[in-house]
């Protein structure tokens, strides 16, 4: 009786394993609230103006306070940084495919790939904003940073095709192009998908950092100028609403991502199958 009792403790899964999507959802949001609560209550305790660190609820305030303001210019920021993602996308891919298509061209062109990658962009987006002016300054930026992540996740994941099949192919009397659409490119999709996803966030920073060193004004600005002029005007509270925006909008990005990431992949590669599980 004792083994039986036994062996059935010890086939039952352990607690966390057993709600872990419950809890993957219960645990961040719980940590979350005690944080803002304690926060707040920092705030309320110590008696710190607004001017210096405002409470969440005057950030709250602010956010509803100022919100056509807000908005307006998180969906300049939000707009750019979208387009900078896509072409990111469309670019990266496209150069990738060249790549391995070619010796000759990747020998050529992939060393200025890694100097857009390595070059600061505060370095360059001053340049920029002379010769592109401040719009295309920014979606350039976007671009820029986002553009590595893709190239080089689809890069490798092309080269990554099993040989055997590319040769198997082959045998049976298929074009290059129906080995590149058939094959590798379904192949590579699991890599191409984990550079959008880094990419997504690049690209907002790009377009931020881009607005900040531009330092450019106006109604049609984006949230990083925003935070700049609630900086100079002392409205503190104003500035955490926009750099909440930021946050937020990331998270979207990537959320968006990774939910397309999953449709994609869930009935057929691994690392979607073991989420599902």
């Amino acid at each position: 009786m004792s083994a039986d009792i036994k062996s059935s403790t010890q086939a039952r899964p352990p607690f966390f394993e057993r709600h872990a999507a419950k809890l993957g959802v219960a645990l961040p949001v719980v940590t979350l609230a005690a944080t803002l609560g304690l926060w707040e209550f920092y705030i309320y305790a110590s008696g710190t103006p607004a001017y210096k660190l405002p409470a969440p609820s005057d950030i709250v305030k602010a956010t509803i306070s100022g919100w056509s303001i807000l908005f307006s210019s998180l969906l300049v920021t939000l707009r750019i940084a979208l387009l900078g993602l896509l072409s990111a996308v469309i670019g990266g891919v496209v150069i990738a495919i060249l790549f391995t298509r070619s010796r000759w061209i990747e020998m050529c062109f992939s060393p200025y790939a890694v100097i857009l990658q390595v070059t600061p962009l505060i370095a360059i987006a001053p340049l920029l904003n002379i010769y592109f002016g401040f719009e295309a300054t920014i979606y350039l930026s976007a671009f820029i940073v986002g553009f590595f992540p893709v190239l080089s996740n689809t890069l490798t994941g092309l080269r990554s095709t099993d040989r055997g099949l590319v040769n198997l192919f082959a045998l049976y009397g298929a074009s290059p192009l129906e080995i590149l659409f058939r094959l590798q490119l379904p192949s590579a999709l699991p890599y191409f998908l984990s550079g959008v996803r880094i990419a997504g966030g690049l690209s907002l920073i790009g377009a931020i950092a881009a607005e900040l060193v531009s330092g450019a004004a106006g109604e049609g600005t984006g949230l990083a100028f925003r935070i700049t002029e609630s900086g100079y005007r002392g409205n503190i509270p104003r500035m955490f609403a926009a750099v909440l925006l930021i946050c937020l909008c990331g998270i979207l990005i990537y959320a968006v991502t990774s939910l397309v990431s999953w449709l994609l992949l869930r009935r057929w590669h691994e690392s979607a199958l073991r989420q599902d599980a």
